[in-house]
C-alpha cells in the first residue's frame, strides 16, 4: 500500500501533508517525547482502532484499505436490546513468553489488535448531517436511506478490550493503533466514532478541523477508570497525550484467566460502559457524558476553527435488528461482539529496526520492516511488502519481545490469516476470548432471540468486488492472487464459564476448532453475500448499494445463563 507522508508536528499530532498545508501549520523537524498537557489525535487513516466506514475512498482517498472485523451480532426485539445489557467473559491466557519467535507460536496481541463490543448512539454533528435532533434510545431513529435520507446523526461505540505484552500505550496511540497497557494484564477504553461527512451535499469537516483532530472520521476516548471519570479530556479537539495513557492507579486492569462482566447502559447524562473483575472484585467504569470531558466536533464544512460541543451520548435505538444500523459504517449492525484482526505483521531479518518515539523516522515518515527483512515466520514467510508500517524493535516491547509492524489491513498476509488461532494447543496458541450472548430486560434476564455471524471480507477484497458482488470469497484473496491459508470463525461451548450471578450458560469463542465447541461450519458461517444500501456521496438524496459483507443470520444456539425470555 502507498501510503501518503506523514509528519509530526509540536504535540505531537499526525497530519497527512495535504491537510497540514490547508491548516497551515509548521512542520517539527521530528518527533518529540511528548508532554501528557500536549494535544494529541489519531489519523483514522491508518489507525487499527477506528470503525470501519463503508466508503472509504470519500473518506481517507485511494490508499487507505480498511480494517477486518468478523463480528457476532445480536438481535432481539425486546425494547432496551438496542441500549442495555449485559455480557460474561473470560479473559484468555497467552503462552510463554520465551522463544516468541518460534515457528507457528502466536499470541493475542498478533491476532487481535482489539477485542470489543458496539452499539450504535446518537450525535447529532455525525453523518449525514440532515437532521438537528436525535430521540435517544428510540426506534423511531430506523431511517432506510432507500426512502429518505433524512436519518438522525449516528455515531458506533467500540468498547474496546487490549491484550496485554507488545509495544505500550501511548507509543502505539500516536503511530498508528491500539496495544499493551501491561505486561500481563489487559485494559479497556470507551471508544465513540463520528463521521464529520454529509453524502447528501457532498461535503466534509473542514481542513483546519480536520488536522486537528486526525481525519474527517474522529473519536472521543477514554480507559475504563475506577471511580468513572477521565483523566484527561475524552473529546478529539481537546484530547492530549494524558488521554491516551493508561494510568494504573486510576485505570481497572485485569488479569488473563479472569472472568468479567461487561455491562452497558443509558443513564441521564449518557451511556455508561462497566466492567466487573469478578476474581478481583474491581469494578471500571466510564460514562460517555460532557462531564467527562467528551463532545462533538461542531460540523462546519467551509470554517477554519475547530469546535468541540460538550454533549451527552446516549444510545439510538430500543432494539437490534437488520435495520438498527450505522448507515455510514461498512458494518450492518448495532449490538456486536467483534476481533479487530490482521493488523499485525511480523519483522525478521538482517536488519533491525531502529527504535524510534512513535514509529517514525526523523522525517516524520512511517518506519518500514527494513528492506531484506522478511514478514512472518517459519513456512510463513514471504518478502515484506507496503503494508509494514509502523514497526516496532522486539526490544520496545513489554514482555512478549518480538519485532513488528502494524498498520491498515493490505492484501490478507498477516499473521492472522495463518492457522495459529486459538485451537486448545495452549503451549503454542493462546485460549481463547470466551463471552456469552448479552442479556437483557429487567434483571438482565432476557436472552437475544437471534444471533448472526458477519464479516466484512468484500470491503476489503481488491477489485470491484464490493461495488458489483462478483468474484467476492468467503475465504479472502492474498495479494499473492490465492485464497488465505486459514480465516478464523466463531465456535459455541454449550457448557460454558459461570458468571458472578452463579449461572451457567453456553459461551462464544473465536479462532480455530476448539475441541468440544460447535463451530457452524468453520469459515463458511458467514454465509452469504449481503447487499446493503446507502446515500450516495454528492448525491442529494441519491443512493447506492455496495457488497461490503458476508453474513448468516440464525436463531441464537447460544444463549446466555439466567435466561428467562
Amino acid at each position: 500500500m502507498k501510503l501518503r507522508r506523514l509528519v509530526a508536528i509540536p504535540g505531537s499530532l499526525l497530519l497527512a501533508g495535504a491537510a497540514l498545508a490547508a491548516a497551515n501549520l509548521t512542520l517539527a523537524a521530528a518527533p518529540a517525547a511528548a508532554s501528557s498537557g500536549q494535544h494529541a489525535a489519531v489519523n483514522c487513516e491508518y489507525s487499527a482502532l477506528c470503525a470501519e466506514v463503508a466508503d472509504p475512498g470519500s473518506v481517507f482517498g485511494s490508499e487507505y484499505v480498511g480494517h477486518d472485523e468478523p463480528s457476532n451480532v445480536f438481535y432481539s426485539n425486546v425494547p432496551g436490546a438496542g441500549n442495555h445489557m449485559t455480557y460474561s467473559v473470560r479473559l484468555p491466557h497467552d503462552p510463554s513468553p520465551d522463544n516468541p519467535n518460534t515457528p507457528g507460536k502466536s499470541y493475542q496481541f498478533e491476532l487481535n489488535g482489539s477485542i470489543w463490543f458496539g452499539m450504535a448512539l446518537c450525535a447529532t454533528q455525525s453523518y449525514p448531517e440532515q437532521v438537528s435532533t436525535c430521540t435517544p434510545d428510540s426506534d423511531s431513529n430506523i431511517v432506510d436511506p432507500a426512502v429518505s435520507p433524512n436519518h438522525p446523526g449516528t455515531a458506533f461505540l467500540e468498547l474496546q478490550l487490549y491484550p496485554p505484552g507488545w509495544v505500550p500505550w501511548p507509543t502505539w496511540q500516536i503511530a498508528t493503533g491500539a496495544s499493551g497497557c501491561d505486561p500481563t494484564r489487559w485494559c479497556a477504553a470507551m471508544n465513540i466514532f463520528s463521521l464529520a461527512q454529509d453524502p447528501v451535499n457532498g461535503t466534509v469537516l473542514n481542513p483546519a478541523c480536520q488536522a486537528r483532530v486526525g481525519s474527517i472520521e474522529y473519536f472521543n476516548f477514554a480507559f475504563l477508570t475506577k471511580n468513572g471519570r477521565t483523566t484527561a479530556p475524552a473529546n478529539p479537539v481537546d484530547a492530549t497525550t494524558a488521554t491516551f495513557t493508561p494510568d494504573p492507579a486510576r485505570d481497572l486492569f485485569m488479569n488473563s484467566g479472569d472472568n468479567i462482566t461487561v455491562s452497558l447502559g443509558d443513564t441521564p447524562h449518557g451511556l455508561r460502559a462497566s466492567i466487573h473483575d469478578v476474581n478481583t472484585d474491581q469494578t471500571g467504569s466510564m460514562t460517555a457524558s460532557a462531564a467527562n470531558g467528551f463532545g462533538q466536533v461542531q460540523y462546519d464544512p467551509t470554517g477554519t476553527t475547530c469546535n468541540n460541543m460538550p454533549y451527552d451520548f446516549h444510545p439510538m435505538y430500543s432494539t437490534s435488528s437488520e435495520q438498527t444500523r450505522v448507515i455510514w459504517a461498512a458494518h450492518t449492525y448495532n449490538i456486536a461482539e467483534s476481533n479487530e484482526i490482521g493488523h499485525f505483521e511480523n519483522c525478521s531479518g538482517p536488519n533491525p529496526i531502529p527504535a524510534t518515539p512513535f514509529g517514525l523516522d526523523a522525517s516524520g515518515n512511517p518506519v518500514t520492516c527494513p528492506a531484506g527483512n522478511t514478514e512472518g515466520f517459519g513456512p510463513n514467510t514471504s518478502p515484506t511488502d507496503g503494508d509494514d508500517d509502523f514497526c516496532f524493535p522486539a526490544s520496545e516491547a513489554l514482555r512478549i519481545h518480538i519485532n513488528g509492524c502494524t498498520d491498515t489491513n493490505t492484501g490478507f498476509d498477516s499473521l492472522a490469516y495463518q492457522p495459529v488461532w486459538p485451537d486448545g494447543n495452549t503451549l503454542l496458541h493462546p485460549e481463547p476470548f470466551l463471552f456469552s450472548s448479552p442479556r437483557t430486560g429487567f434483571g438482565d434476564r432476557v436472552n437475544y432471540s437471534r444471533v448472526a455471524f458477519e464479516a466484512d471480507i468484500p470491503r476489503i477484497e481488491p477489485g470491484n468486488c464490493r461495488f458489483t458482488g462478483q468474484g467476492c470469497t468467503p475465504l479472502p484473496i492474498t495479494d499473492k492472487g490465492a485464497p488465505v491459508a486459514f480465516y478464523p470463525f466463531f465456535s459455541a461451548f454449550q457448557q460454558g464459564l459461570q458468571n458472578e450471578q452463579g449461572n451457567g450458560g453456553c459461551v462464544w469463542a473465536f479462532g480455530n476448532r476448539l475441541p468440544g465447541a460447535n463451530d457452524f461450519g468453520g469459515h463458511t458461517q458467514f454465509g452469504s453475500l449481503l447487499e446493503t444500501t446507502y446515500l450516495a456521496v454528492g448525491g442529494h438524496g441519491a443512493t447506492t448499494v455496495r457488497f461490503n459483507n458476508f453474513r448468516q443470520i440464525l436463531a441464537n444456539p447460544c444463549p446466555a445463563g439466567g435466561n428467562q425470555g
